[in-house]
């Protein structure tokens, strides 16, 4: 059905009580669903950089039918040359989704009932993009099929992001900026509070909420499970592809800021100017700051500071947060996660031994030519390109995330679940292989959202039937065992069993233990 101008007419809500005002979303395909839903006071002039407060009440309905406004973005290029702030894009707009703005604190919600007096499991959804990109709307994120498929609430999050999420001002500023430096992450906590409060109403149960997130959504959830104030807000973890072990250190953050300020052409305790100065003169100073960095550092220029009190230290160094020992944890990566960051150089697919003998030695340091002539063995039919690739993401993701395991399983509190996606999309002739980001359309059951990511045919539809299965069973128990799925125990340090998803998934104990030997040697 359409209205004279074409366009679509929305079969609206029931009005939905919150503790911030009424609102009402639209009917769709059995969910009732909720875009755009204000869950903070905008962030701006003088609560720039501060911890969130919650919204002016309102007394009218307020219409949640649209995704909303997602932080601004950083937009950093990795590949640029040091000093030069050249910027990318940043993450690309989802169609219909407003342009990024400093006022980007708002959710969306998918579920099959409101206020009926069932309790659903909540899936809260954190998004990648490291500490500096990213929207909770975009496509691959849609909480429709999920929600549909296992009769949860998903909810997806806007927060505040580089420069204006993790400034560190405490040691220029004082004590009313004392936690600028986690704003983004207390973001997520006044979230966490709102899905406390409002939940029951959206047909949620506030008492079994699972966060969960890719790459710097993953580090997100990783930092979660170390914040106090954070404590009690979720039970159940999943980490993909973003392993989170440590914060920034204040004393490096300080002297981002005064960088930053420097960049503005202000006096280091100039607050006041700084809080009146655009956000993209902000957003552009910021950008000059970050391209003076090492290229592996700039995309989280801007990122958490362990403060002492949002953020007490590194979250799982040198021991898991004793804060979380009770939550069950899934983690995991993909076989082969560097290739999405490689596939932008032209020289992908041609580069040289020379390429790969420097390339691993920034990746891997002194355990590099170990590495590299393993991966030559257990993977002989790769090229420079992508021995490159094993290496990096050997060394990083799939190394941290063993770490991280370790630290959980040996709490002996709470189960730890390991996986690892093995199976390979044929986009981009093959050469992506099963690269960073892969599994996130398999997870939402969204294959029909992202074809020009898995690829055509019936084999990612495979995939997405085993993992979303799996994740909905742990959201719903703290447990991934689930129909289509082979027996999948815990994880420990003595037989390390790891779910390898695939056409046909199976369990292996320590996949690559020659590997994790050099890494952890």
């Amino acid at each position: 059905m359409s209205d004279d101008a074409g366009a679509p007419i929305l079969t609206r809500t029931a009005v939905v009580q919150t503790t911030n005002g009424p609102v009402r979303g639209y009917a769709e395909g059995g969910l009732q669903i909720f875009k755009g839903l204000r869950y903070g006071a905008p962030p701006v002039g003088p609560l720039r950089f501060k911890p969130p407060q919650k919204p002016a009440p309102w007394s009218e309905p307020a219409v949640a039918i649209a995704l909303a406004a997602p932080s601004m973005q950083a937009g950093v290029d990795p590949t640029a040359p040091v000093g030069q702030p050249q910027r990318s894009a940043g993450t690309p707009a989802t169609p219909g989704e407003p342009p990024a703005s400093e006022d980007c604190l708002f959710i969306n919600v998918w579920t099959q009932g409101l206020s009926d007096a069932k309790r659903r499991p909540v899936m809260l959804w954190l998004h990648g993009g490291g500490f500096a990109n990213g929207s909770g709307g975009a496509a691959m994120y849609d909480g429709e099929a999920l929600a549909t498929k296992g009769d949860v609430v998903i909810v997806t999050v806007n927060h505040r992001l580089n420069v204006f999420g993790y400034l560190h001002l405490a040691e220029l500023a004082g004590a009313d900026y004392a936690q600028s430096g986690a704003a983004g992450m207390l973001d997520i906590v006044q979230v966490l509070e709102w899905v406390r409060d409002n939940i029951t109403a959206f047909g949620g149960d506030p008492g079994n909420v699972t966060i969960f997130g890719e790459s710097g959504g993953g580090w997100k959830v990783s930092l979660l499970m170390a914040m106090p104030d954070a404590h009690g807000l979720f039970h159940k973890a999943i980490i993909q592809s973003g392993p989170g072990l440590r914060a920034a250190k204040p004393e490096t953050a300080t002297q981002t800021a005064r960088s930053l300020m420097e960049a503005l052409s202000l006096a280091p305790d100039d607050i006041g100017a700084l809080q009146a100065a655009s956000s993209e003169a902000i957003s552009g100073a910021a950008a000059t700051v970050v391209a003076r960095l090492p290229a592996d550092q700039r995309l989280n220029g801007f990122s958490p500071v362990k403060d002492g009190t949002a953020i007490p230290g590194d979250p799982f160094i040198p021991t898991a947060p004793a804060l979380s020992a009770d939550i069950p944890l899934m983690i995991g990566t993909n076989k082969d996660e560097a290739t999405l960051f490689m596939i932008g150089d032209p020289r992908f697919g041609s580069l040289t031994e020379e390429d790969l003998a420097k390339r691993s030695k920034a990746s891997a340091g002194d355990k590099a030519d170990a590495l590299v002539a393993l991966f030559r063995e257990l993977h002989p039919d790769n090229g420079p390109s992508h021995l490159i690739s094993d290496v990096q993401t050997a060394a990083g993701m799939w190394s941290g995330s063993i770490t991280l395991a370790e630290r959980k399983a040996a709490q002996k509190a709470a189960p730890v679940y390991m996986y690892q996606l093995t199976w390979e999309t044929q986009v981009a002739r093959g050469r992506l292989k099963s690269p960073h980001a892969l599994e996130i359309p398999l997870v939402f059951d969204n294959v029909e959202k992202a074809r020009n990511f898995v690829g055509r045919g019936d084999e990612p539809q495979v995939l997405a039937d085993q993992m979303s299965s799996a994740w909905l069973a742990f959201a719903k128990t703290g447990d991934p065992n689930a129909d289509g799925v082979p027996a999948w125990p815990a994880y420990d340090a003595e037989t390390r069993a790891t779910m390898m998803f695939d056409l046909e998934s199976q369990v292996v104990n320590d996949p690559n233990a020659e590997v994790r030997a050099v890494l952890q040697g």
